[in-house]
């Protein structure tokens, strides 16, 4: 697909622009070193683990006063949408699994938006757009993570809003120093904060006026009192509730009606007229996520947990299958064949991916066959772990495996004419889970990005998730009216039986499955604590369509962290093009969280030091 020769010249003009701001081709902004590893964290009542040290601090708060793993959940992860704003911004996605402790069961959550009413494919190449857009008014998808807070507090929590969202509130309101991962994902040069300027005046004043000439440094305080305001609207809504009904659930359904239907949507409403964005007042008022049965693989006798295929969740037990069968000890801890063969298990689920994930709601997915462990055996056989494929690997014929025929998607994705900078304007994701005194877990990976207009006078911004579509006609992530998008986030959940074992996640991008996989394994496999497992040099292929538009495509490619820099020669005989990254871009390799419950009882978390995450328990 030659996606560049499709666009029209105005949107040429502008997305040239949003090359200048988000970075495109080798440029790419200084990055601050890693933290430094330690030892996992043993608790025996309680753990938390997140992208950010305030927002485990705020989740912890919420165990020791009495609250569940699912209040605590939900603080910590609003805590993690101040905090984290280039990563995870307050309204974006929030895809969410959790273990109920009392019914032994893991429920999964949608927290993922739709696309609008108008959402037709048309709609965006009539607009000048050839790929899904992945810049401005256009890549904004309906907001989810307030359905999402909201929709778990009902269910399963205990605590009021206003008790959960305390922590995010002030942290909005009266600041926090930036810490090196956070300056990092702030920091841009002059010229393109000048650009967001221009073009975006409302961002620029709530992202970079706050802070000097030279942009975000560490230990800078970050506040943002128009976000805090917003918070607040939901709380008095809450309050008011409460004191007219004193009905616990009528009053988290009011503050959920002031972001959907009250005044913050007419504050959405006003800024898509204003930008000729295609999100309605009634698209809002329509939104709702669900709760939902989640998909499960197996390997060595654990289950492995994920969200339905509106994400890409379904491939890390889909890859875990197709490793079972392959003494892996036996080929030594990454070691070039080892590499080699988890790599190329990664390429085969990512090739059916490519070809069959999609929102269940709108493409027949044939998840139960790609999750049938004979036709993970099936794809094991394609694994060579002295030869790489060389390019994606045809998808396979799942269809069988559940009984029945279906169409074959098969994709060739064409390498990609132009290589847009992930790294440089994604600003990557983070990741929380919570285990309580009751065994509850709770599982979450919120995301959104900055490069699209924020509401004015509200102080957050609505993403540019639209980006995980595809206009390819017949592609099962094709963008169509209320369909869900295939995101990247996805959070995990293992159990051993019916019993917890751990929740576990991180940030990345299609780098998410690959990280997640290889701590697994060198928790499950190789005996590694939670922490050394995290700690551990990790690589990833890249030999597949990039999830984000333009979705760029770079053949043979895999990238290996600098301390695996010695088995690049052998990898690249054996057909790869290896990249090494260097120490400063380690978190490009993920930034995984995990509370580990082991054979005694206690839990023993990790968190990845690549971004500064933390653990902390009782």
């Amino acid at each position: 697909m030659v996606w560049k020769r499709s666009w029209t010249l105005p949107l040429s003009v502008v997305l040239a622009l949003a090359c200048c701001l988000v970075g495109c081709g080798d440029g790419d902004v200084e990055r601050s070193e890693s933290a430094g590893y330690g030892q996992s964290v043993v608790a025996e009542e309680w753990m938390v683990a997140s992208g950010h040290p305030l927002a485990t601090e705020a989740g912890l708060a919420i165990l020791r006063n009495g609250g569940n793993a699912f209040d605590a959940g939900v603080a910590t992860c609003m805590a993690l949408n101040v905090t984290r704003p280039m990563s995870a911004g307050m309204v974006g996605v929030a895809p969410t699994l959790i273990y109920d402790a009392q019914t032994r069961e893991v429920m999964g959550y949608s927290g993922v938006g739709t696309a609008p009413a108008v959402a037709e494919p048309a709609y965006y190449r009539d607009r000048g757009w050839g790929v899904a857009p992945f810049f401005g008014i256009h890549a904004q998808l309906l907001p989810a993570s307030p359905d999402v807070w909201f929709s778990i507090l009902k269910e399963y929590g205990t605590r009021s809003f206003a008790e959960v969202a305390e922590a995010a509130i002030r942290l909005a309101r009266e600041g926090y120093p930036l810490n090196r991962t956070v300056a990092h994902f702030l920091y841009m040069p002059w010229w393109q904060r000048l650009g967001i300027g221009i073009i975006w005046p409302y961002n620029y004043s709530i992202l970079f006026a706050p802070f000097g000439t030279d942009g975000p440094q560490v230990g800078d305080l970050f506040i943002q009192t128009d976000l805090a305001r917003s918070l607040s609207l939901m709380v008095e809504a809450e309050r008011e509730e409460l004191s007219i009904s004193g009905h616990r659930i009528k009053a988290l359904e009011a503050a959920r009606a002031v972001f959907y239907e009250g005044e913050i949507a007419e504050a959405i409403e006003r800024m898509q007229e204003k930008e000729r964005g295609g999100i309605t007042r009634q698209d809002l008022a329509g939104f709702h996520g669900r709760w939902e049965e989640p998909v499960h693989g197996t390997f060595q006798g654990y289950t492995i947990w994920a969200n339905r295929t509106w994400c890409q969740g379904p491939t890390v037990p889909m890859i875990l299958q197709t490793l079972e069968g392959i003494d892996l000890e036996a080929l030594g801890h990454n070691s070039p064949a080892y590499i080699s063969t988890l790599a190329q298990a990664v390429e085969l689920a990512f090739a059916d991916r490519e070809a069959y994930f999609g929102d269940p709601d709108f493409v027949d997915v044939p998840i139960a066959g790609m999750l049938s462990p004979q036709y993970a055996s099936e794809r094991r056989a394609r694994i060579d772990p002295k030869r790489a494929f060389g390019e994606m690997p045809p998808s396979g014929d799942p269809w069988p495996y559940e009984g029945r025929s279906g169409p074959s998607r098969a994709t060739r994705p064409d390498a990609s004419p132009m290589q847009v900078n992930h790294a440089g304007h994604q600003r990557d994701t983070t990741y929380l889970c919570v285990v309580d005194a009751e065994g509850n877990a709770f599982s979450l990976t919120p995301s959104d990005f900055p490069w699209s207009p924020m509401v004015t006078g509200y102080g957050f911004l609505l993403g540019n998730r639209m980006s995980q579509f595809h206009l390819i006609e017949g592609h099962p992530a094709q963008v169509a009216p209320r369909k869900r998008p295939r995101i990247t986030p996805n959070p995990s959940m293992v159990t051993r039986g019916d019993e917890l074992f751990m929740p576990f996640g991180t940030p990345g991008g299609d780098q998410q499955p690959q990280a997640m996989v290889q701590v697994f394994l060198n928790i499950v496999v190789w005996g590694m604590d939670p922490q050394a497992a995290i700690d551990a040099p990790r690589f990833r292929s890249e030999n597949f369509p990039d999830s984000f538009s333009p979705h760029a495509y770079s053949p043979g490619r895999l990238q290996l962290e600098e301390p695996l820099w010695d088995r690049a020669d052998a990898l690249g005989e054996q057909g790869y093009d290896v990249r090494v990254l260097s120490e400063e871009s380690a978190h490009e390799m993920g930034a995984v969280c995990t509370i580990m419950k082991d054979a005694s009882g206690r839990l023993v978390a990790g968190a990845d030091p690549r971004e500064e995450s933390l653990a902390l328990g009782d």
